[in-house]
């Protein structure tokens, strides 16, 4: 292959992996409490084979699915974008994040603040939007910064874009980073600006992630070291710290994702297009807003025909998730479930792929499409399925 477009759709979680219970999320199933909601429509999605996955019989199957089709489950100890992406791409991460359930630590905050010159407001784990609500006026009295956790991995500083610029806010998400290492290294460090007036508060697209770097070589370092381009487009260059990219697109909705892609179908590169749509999650899933979910669903489906329009006959498109985020649940975190599994390209075999057993084999599947040499690769985890997927004379 020439050119594969892998496209994680941020938490569109497929059904509660088997020890979801372990991490409070039985029951949990994104995409079919979306599906419920009359807003919903999976049609081109439903094409490729949807449909035809381990547990999404509800949605239809069909008889000629155009990809191949199969389910990941996570190895990794975690629920978290970044655990989710370095899983991906071929880092199962043994070990959970420190998570914070009674706030931070005085001997975390005591440094920040005395870096930053500002006090603290909240400190617990908390729902961002409702956060900027119970905090936002005094945040913007008193200049202290709203600072707060969620059951995931997560240091989120919330700021006042009329009282902390963007730019500053990311300097001192950059302090907290630096801080935040060994016992307390933390997955993410998240700058959460908002604007508005007292009642009305609003986050802006200014969001910036700030993930801890890699332990090891993942496919986007495997990929550049063989002379491939890797793209990445959304977040992903905050979740890999740069490491292994050659471009960087960043994009602030799924919409700005899908047009990036668009433009990126039309030039010749060599290599991997790194995509994050990041409005299932964020706007979404954390705001238990099964509706919007389910429209966002719907406008990424009408919008794929045109793109698979643009794969040439060496391109490749690999749709996946990073994690679930259960709009219809009563948390507003993640949940631990399968991720969908669907490879579409005019000369990748529309076969059953069954349920994997790591997310990681998407990324040692990449490199073998790619052509990167098995020693080059030998220290991903995940296994293959690069060679059943080419098979002579496909139908596309």
């Amino acid at each position: 292959m020439k050119r594969i477009f892998l496209f994680v759709l941020d938490s569109l979680g497929i059904g509660a992996l088997p020890d979801a219970h372990a991490w409070g999320d039985a029951g949990a199933h994104t995409l079919q409490h979306i599906s419920e909601d009359e807003h919903f429509c999976a049609d081109n999605l439903h094409t490729l084979g949807m449909g035809n996955i381990e547990g999404l019989s509800f949605l239809g199957e069909t008889e000629t699915p155009r990809a191949a089709y199969g389910r990941c489950a996570e190895a990794s100890a975690g629920k978290d974008t970044t655990v989710g992406h370095w899983e991906i791409a071929g880092l199962i991460s043994a070990h959970p994040f420190p998570t914070y359930p009674e706030g931070f630590p005085p001997e975390i905050l005591e440094p920040f603040e005395r870096i930053t010159g500002r006090g603290i407001l909240c400190n617990k784990p908390y729902s961002g939007t409702e956060c900027i609500k119970r905090f936002g006026e005094a945040h913007m009295l008193t200049g202290d910064l709203i600072v707060y956790t969620s059951g995931d991995s997560v240091f989120q500083i919330a700021a006042h874009e009329d009282i902390v610029p963007p730019e500053t806010l990311y300097a001192y998400c950059r302090a907290a980073r630096r801080l935040l290492k060994g016992e307390h290294g933390v997955a993410r460090v998240i700058a959460r600006p908002f604007a508005g007036e007292p009642g009305s508060f609003y986050r802006t697209a200014n969001r910036r992630d700030f993930s801890l770097e890699p332990p090891a070589d993942t496919m986007l370092d495997v990929l550049c070291h063989s002379g491939q381009d890797v793209i990445a487009v959304g977040k992903i260059t905050d979740i890999f710290l740069g490491r292994g990219i050659t471009q960087t697109i960043l994009t602030h909705s799924n919409a700005e994702g899908m047009a990036a892609a668009d433009l990126l179908a039309s030039k010749n590169f060599r290599g991997l297009c790194f995509i994050n749509l990041v409005d299932f999650d964020q706007l979404w899933g954390h705001r238990n807003d099964v509706a919007g979910y389910a429209a966002g669903v719907a406008e990424f489906d009408v919008w794929l025909p045109q793109f698979l329009g643009k794969l040439g006959e060496d391109d490749a498109l690999i749709i996946t998730s990073d994690h679930g985020c259960d709009p219809a649940s009563e948390s507003t975190d993640h949940t631990r479930e399968y991720t969908p599994l669907l490879v579409y390209g005019k000369k990748i075999a529309p076969i059953p792929l069954g349920t994997r057993s790591t997310f990681a084999d998407i990324g040692k599947t990449v490199c073998d499409l790619l052509g990167c040499d098995d020693a080059a690769s030998a220290s991903l985890a995940g296994e293959s399925f690069a060679d059943a997927l080419i098979q002579e004379d496909t139908p596309s």
